[in-house]
């Protein structure tokens, strides 16, 4: 959407440097255990660590070492984000698609009927996913001016928010669409978007340039700058993510890593989430030439350290892996899962209708419903948050990393949490979930620390049980 017809100059991405992350990987390999010792001893502290320190971390295999970047991880996920966890789903709007990305079944060499939504189509799957519980969508399209130019995506937000429903609304839509113009960034900005996503799929250039075969996709500069320019035009939260398995992992976390100290420099704050997705098998294409899987072992390794590195930035998870990988890395980093999720266009109706699905983006590896999803995590003792309200009240950008970096996240997260667990229970559960639910509340509410926000959760956890109100936030 909106690619300018110029080649944007080599120094546009000057912040990534090939064969300066890979020289530094192979000087990381000479540290001695007393360097990698202080840079954990550090860690320790919460205030994340450089690119160049975990480039030490990620080419150590030291199992002492490995051992306690699990542990501190996993304390740095309790300390900051407690046992919240942030549940979402994608909708898919437009599989119309001019790029030729090898990965993708969306590629525009694939012959297959595509679909984009009409708005009553739309109003149908999110009509679906209301009924799931679900609050905070992520609106997910390929790109294509000619069928899905930016006015599409504005009508289909706005068709969104419009929507009111017996138990509430949609009340937070992230939209992950290809790189834009700074003007169109601003017109997502109007229309009330929440994070703009983007995933870079490979920082390894030759790789990006190899596998991105034709289409404005192929351009690395222009896709690389998208958050440079969806900042300029106001959009300060913004979400970041490679597909692992395209090149070295170690390589893509460094080049996740320097991307978000880049952000930080320029505009003051970095990314607001990261997603780790693996390359997994979708329609159409034959990933066996070109992948380069990365095993369950090195994975919860980059998701940990991925965590120490920047731990204030949510880490979200998709349903591509697998129930036990979900509930393991939920332990080490992740704070945002995906529940119920369908990766086709028109696929919730579609699954409704008990039709299977026809072609999807990429294979869901947890096809649990959401309502179970949810349910489990409870029983793990996690509190599945709704919640919207940092949005809606102003807490983006560097106004949001301020409040967690202080300590005080939790005052308004946790309270935010209960109380839309309390309301998804009462409008979406039975009488053992709710009763399920019920418990995990009272357990947590007197962990909020601050006394007043304390009684007044309780008090709306009370209306909201009687029916005497929704939607509570502070």
């Amino acid at each position: 959407m909106g690619h300018p017809a110029i080649l944007m100059n080599k120094m546009s991405h000057h912040f990534i440097d090939h064969e300066y992350i890979e020289g530094l990987l192979e000087e990381a390999k000479q540290a001695d255990n007393a360097a990698i010792s202080r840079i954990l001893d550090k860690a320790e502290h919460f205030e994340g660590l450089s690119h160049r320190e975990i480039a030490l971390l990620l080419v150590n295999d030291n199992p002492g070492h490995l051992d306690r970047i699990f542990a501190i991880a996993g304390d740095i996920k309790r300390r900051i984000y407690g046992n919240r966890i942030v549940m979402f789903a994608p909708l898919y709007v437009s599989d119309f698609c001019v790029n030729r990305c090898a990965y993708c079944s969306f590629n525009r060499g694939h012959d297959f009927d595509r679909r984009k939504l009409t708005m009553d189509e739309v109003r149908e799957e999110v009509r679906i996913l209301e009924e799931m519980g679900h609050k905070r969508l992520a609106l997910e399209t390929g790109e294509h001016d000619g069928e899905c130019p930016i006015d599409y995506v504005l009508d289909c937000i706005k068709t969104i928010y419009d929507m009111k429903f017996k138990n509430g609304e949609i009340r937070r839509i992230n939209v992950n669409i290809a790189a834009t113009s700074t003007e169109n960034y601003r017109r997502l900005k109007t229309a009330g978007i929440g994070t703009y996503i983007l995933f870079q799929e490979t920082y390894h250039e030759p790789t990006y340039v190899r596998i991105h075969q034709a289409g404005p996709k192929k351009d690395f500069a222009w896709h690389l700058t998208a958050f440079d320019r969806a900042q300029d035009a106001g959009i300060d939260d913004v979400g970041a993510g490679v597909l692992f398995g395209l090149a070295d992992p170690y390589f893509e976390v460094l080049g996740l890593l320097i991307h978000n100290e880049h952000l930080e420099k320029k505009y003051g704050t970095g990314f607001h989430t990261i997603s780790v997705p693996r390359i997994c098998p979708a329609g159409g294409t034959d990933i066996s030439g070109f992948a380069k899987p990365v095993d369950d072992a090195i994975f919860a390794k980059i998701v940990a350290l991925i965590r120490i590195a920047v731990p204030y930035t949510g880490m979200i998870l998709s349903t591509r892996e697998n129930h036990d990988m979900r509930k393991k890395l939920l332990r080490v980093g992740i704070s945002q899962l995906s529940a119920g999720s369908s990766t086709e266009v028109g696929g919730y109706a579609k699954r409704q209708r008990s039709e299977a699905a026809s072609h999807s983006q990429f294979l869901v590896n947890d096809d649990r419903s959401a309502l179970s999803i949810i349910a489990e995590l409870m029983d793990d003792d996690y509190v599945p948050s709704f919640c919207t309200a940092c949005y809606r009240s102003g807490r983006t950008g560097d106004r949001f990393m301020s409040l967690a970096k202080s300590g005080r996240i939790g005052d308004v997260c946790l309270p935010n949490a209960l109380m839309t667990l309390c309301e998804y229970s009462m409008d979406y559960g039975d009488d053992a979930f709710r009763e399920k639910a019920a418990a995990l509340i009272e357990r947590e509410i007197p962990n909020i620390a601050d006394m007043e926000i304390r009684q007044r959760t309780t008090a709306n956890v009370e209306s909201l049980r009687l029916g005497g109100g929704r939607d509570f936030f502070v």
